[in-house]
């Protein structure tokens, strides 16, 4: 079996084809679980990077959607978004409340609904590249439709 064969990298190819035909799943020879690996795997800027880090917070599980240079803000995710308790999931949350193990966690395509938030500062980049449903599957997107598959919100979320 490839990587593309693989049940979450398949949801995510279905969730992105149908919003735009022109959209694929790619598969890297290299490993992409972390931002840097990514980066190398693409020969791009490792903030064009998308890191989907899944975050408990007050009553509910919420993606956040963090450039690869930057990181996460507990302190601003509270302020700015109105939560007044906040932590990271864990591996075993990340993967039943996704559908996705940690490296491979994809912005679309989550077994449950989540509340998505993306970070401001990834609208520097023209091309953007997410996971996949897989470590070595990423897709190429634009800031502007992954706010629009993600049906995100837009907030200053980084350190």
């Amino acid at each position: 079996m490839t990587f593309i064969d693989k049940e979450p990298v398949k949801r995510v190819e279905k969730i992105i084809k149908e919003f735009d035909e022109n959209l694929s799943v790619s598969v890297l020879k290299t490993s992409a679980r972390t931002a840097l690996e990514a980066a190398s795997s693409l020969n791009c800027d490792v903030g064009a990077i998308v890191k989907s880090l899944l975050f408990k917070t007050d009553n509910k599980f919420c993606l956040f959607l963090i450039a690869g240079d930057k990181k996460a803000s507990l302190k601003k995710i509270k302020k700015n978004i109105k939560f007044s308790d906040v932590s990271m999931a864990s591996a075993d949350e990340v993967k039943s409340i996704t559908g996705y193990t940690i490296g491979g966690v994809s912005p679309v395509g989550h077994i449950n609904d989540v509340d998505i938030y993306i970070d401001n500062t990834l609208e520097r980049f023209n091309s953007l590249f997410a996971a996949a449903g897989h470590p070595n599957c990423i897709f190429k997107i634009s800031f502007l439709n992954l706010k629009k598959i993600t049906k995100g919100v837009i907030e200053d979320i980084i350190e």
